[in-house]
């Protein structure tokens, strides 16, 4: 089915981000298991059912190996920690780090997970934004871009048809090493909302002529 078809995704978090992206992925037909440190946790278990059968919630080890596409929406801190177990296992899988370590001088952990699996496909999106506009990405009428960067070809087609499943339109920055500018626009996103007071229903729009 080529660029439409279907994925099996591991979503690592059951937070706001993880359990947004993972109802709008199942909504559009992909398999998704939860992966947590605490499967039978009831925030997890509830997401589980929420998101229904084949849908399941397991530890995290069980559902990266079931995976095609790993998505890791923990806290950014906890990243090294839940990573490295992982190791040669998240290796040609397409892994999206949707984490940020707010307080440390690097806010991705793209390199963290290079160093433990170099042979994953690696992506820098859905850290930019607040949940909320993953939840309804259209703002007055408009739809809201998503920045991210990771390797091109094919694994970045499949990435841009994961951002546009959730709503938001795709732009490529470019390859992982880009990670960090595409966390510019969360420091953007943070300074406007809070520093600057606007709504957190804030998004950003590239326009060409």
């Amino acid at each position: 089915m080529g660029l439409t078809s279907h994925m099996n995704i591991a979503v690592i978090g059951a937070g706001n981000i993880g359990g947004t992206l993972a109802r709008k992925w199942r909504a559009a037909g992909h398999q998704i298991v939860i992966g947590a440190r605490d499967p039978a946790r009831e925030e997890v278990q509830q997401l589980a059912a929420e998101l229904g059968d084949p849908a399941r919630a397991t530890t995290i080890d069980a559902a990266v190996q079931s995976a095609d596409v790993v998505l890791f929406a923990v806290p950014g801190s906890a990243m090294s920690d839940t990573v490295r177990p992982l190791g040669a296992a998240l290796n040609g899988k397409l892994v999206i780090d949707a984490t940020n370590n707010v307080g440390a001088e690097v806010a991705n952990a793209v390199a963290i997970i290079a160093a433990a699996a170099p042979q994953a496909d690696i992506f820098r999106a859905f850290n930019i934004y607040g949940f909320e506009n993953f939840a309804e990405p259209e703002l007055s009428g408009v739809q809201a871009d998503l920045f991210f960067a990771g390797p091109d070809g094919e694994a970045r087609a499949r990435a841009e048809q994961l951002i546009g499943d959730v709503g938001l339109r795709p732009v490529w920055l470019g390859g992982p090493d880009h990670a960090g500018m595409v966390d510019q626009f969360l420091r953007i996103w943070f300074a406007l909302v809070f520093e600057q007071g606007h709504s957190r229903r804030l998004a950003f729009k590239m326009l060409t002529a």
